[in-house]
């Protein structure tokens, strides 16, 4: 039985999944009152969120008026963050965007980020955007978010579920990614496979992501502590998690074209996440079999990391 204390709903909630997504929802529950118990099947350091390169842009995600407004929600958490990137991973970073102009950006970001200006063409060979914005070291973010949830009260279990009943609470908050194909079931969720270059970084302070006009192949490099993340690939409904070294050697030329020191980096990882994609994010209630109330945040492809905080308060909401 779920009771309100102080205007706060105090009943019990499993959320299922603990990437950026889950964490970040149980984070918001647990700070509102909620008694949160986090189930994840892998630690989160072994998650999907671990792979991501961390830029706060809302990249491949629909629908793009919400994932705009729910950006700019998680922007707001994202600044506050990065006043202490040593311990929460956030930190503001400047670098380009790459053939995007002002007037591609839309008033729904300039407004909030006003060093938005034309690069130079010293900082960026073609046409671009010099922006500063939020740079999320995942390997710190993610551990950092687990001890808020559990300063907050809330607990982590490990644990793998077969189907989303199988959660022993009143409230059950889906925020399984790529799982959900499988346990809600929903055949629209997708994999889309996503390969990074973990270098030494040769000096490098700003971040840039560039597409190729013809191909749509997308380049970046990104700083984080003690190393340089390169990228990378988007390939739709492929599965496999292994490295393949012709992507590798092909990522790192691309960069090298764009910053030459990059070539002679040493390589420290290969990694490769599968972005958990759907033609629009799945955020809404419904309810399990038994008539317990069920949340749905998952399908947010390449944006999870955008667009956390602002879809944990709209979950956080949906649940009350």
């Amino acid at each position: 039985m779920e009771t309100e204390l102080d205007g706060e709903l105090t009943g019990e909630v499993v959320v299922v999944g603990g990437g950026v997504i889950g964490l970040t929802t149980a984070v918001v529950l647990a700070e509102r009152g909620r008694r949160v118990r986090l189930w994840t099947r892998e630690p989160v350091e072994r998650t999907t969120s671990v792979v991501a390169g961390g830029l706060w842009w809302p990249y491949r995600i629909e629908p793009v008026a919400l994932a705009q407004a729910w950006a700019l929600r998680s922007l707001d958490v994202y600044e506050e963050l990065a006043a202490r990137p040593e311990e929460t991973g956030v930190r503001m970073a400047e670098g380009v965007l790459g053939e995007t102009g002002p007037d591609e950006v839309g008033a729904w970001a300039a407004a909030r980020l006003p060093g938005l200006r034309a690069s130079t063409a010293a900082e960026y060979g073609g046409s671009g955007l010099w922006a500063r914005l939020p740079l999320i070291d995942m390997s710190t973010h993610l551990p950092w978010l687990r001890e808020r949830l559990v300063a907050a009260g809330g607990t982590v279990e490990h644990r793998a579920v077969t189907e989303l009943a199988e959660a022993d609470a009143p409230v059950v908050v889906n925020c399984t990614g790529l799982a959900a194909r499988d346990l809600v079931p929903d055949p629209a969720v997708r994999p889309v496979r996503g390969q990074l270059v973990v270098v030494e970084n040769p000096g490098i302070r700003t971040w840039l992501v560039s597409a190729d006009p013809h191909s749509g192949e997308t380049t970046y490099f990104l700083p984080q502590p003690g190393r340089l993340l390169l990228g990378g690939t988007a390939e739709d409904d492929v599965w496999s998690t292994e490295p393949d070294p012709a992507v590798a050697e092909a990522i790192v030329r691309r960069c090298a074209a764009l910053r030459p020191e990059i070539a002679g980096a040493r390589v420290l990882a290969h990694r490769v996440g599968l972005r958990p994609a759907r033609d629009a994010v799945r955020l809404e209630r419904g309810t399990l079999p038994d008539g317990r109330r069920l949340v749905h945040n998952y399908g947010h492809g390449g944006a999870g990391v955008t667009v956390a905080w602002g879809c944990a308060q709209e979950a956080a909401r949906l649940a009350s």
